[in-house]
């Protein structure tokens, strides 16, 4: 058996659908976060570890790796990756948990997919993201991207 433990996918609701929302409309990124650190992880990433390992899993067998993105950030820290990889200004704002979460259910999301967006936001401002690992660049050889490189390469759905 071969255990993965990825931290938060950069493709969840979050930092795709939400995000690019508040850039369009005002240049934020409005989340509950505080000043929570993350360190998520592109779901690509996540593939490229998943077919290294089936591609020859003899040697990762009884292996646990953590997968991360390549380094811990702030939502400020965040913001700024958004804004080199977008080449505007971006600006974290931390919104009141409360107030955030009346409005998740007018984005359309499944009842169970609002408590787990919830759940991970309250799992930010804990800092429970807080961590870096090099589990993809162990397995396959390359490093996990960037924040702004993820960013980077949906250029256009950011801009709107």
């Amino acid at each position: 058996m071969v255990h993965l433990r990825p931290t938060a996918f950069l493709d969840t609701p979050l930092f795709t659908t939400m995000a690019a929302r508040s850039i369009q409309e005002n240049g934020t990124i409005a989340l509950p976060f505080g000043t929570g650190r993350t360190s998520p992880i592109a779901v690509d990433d996540v593939a490229r570890v998943i077919a290294t390992v089936l591609r020859d899993p003899a040697p990762h067998i009884g292996q646990v790796y953590e997968l991360t993105g390549p380094r811990s950030v702030d939502m400020t820290e965040l913001a700024a990756e958004f804004s080199w990889a977008l080449g505007r200004p971006v600006s974290y704002v931390d919104v009141p948990p409360q107030r955030w979460e009346a409005q998740l259910p007018k984005l359309g999301m499944p009842p169970h997919l609002e408590q787990h967006v919830a759940t991970m936001a309250r799992l930010h401002r804990e800092n429970r993201y807080d961590r870096t690992a090099d589990g993809v660049e162990r397995v396959t050889g390359t490093p996990a991207r960037s924040i702004e490189a993820f960013v980077a390469a949906r250029r256009d759905f950011y801009r709107g």
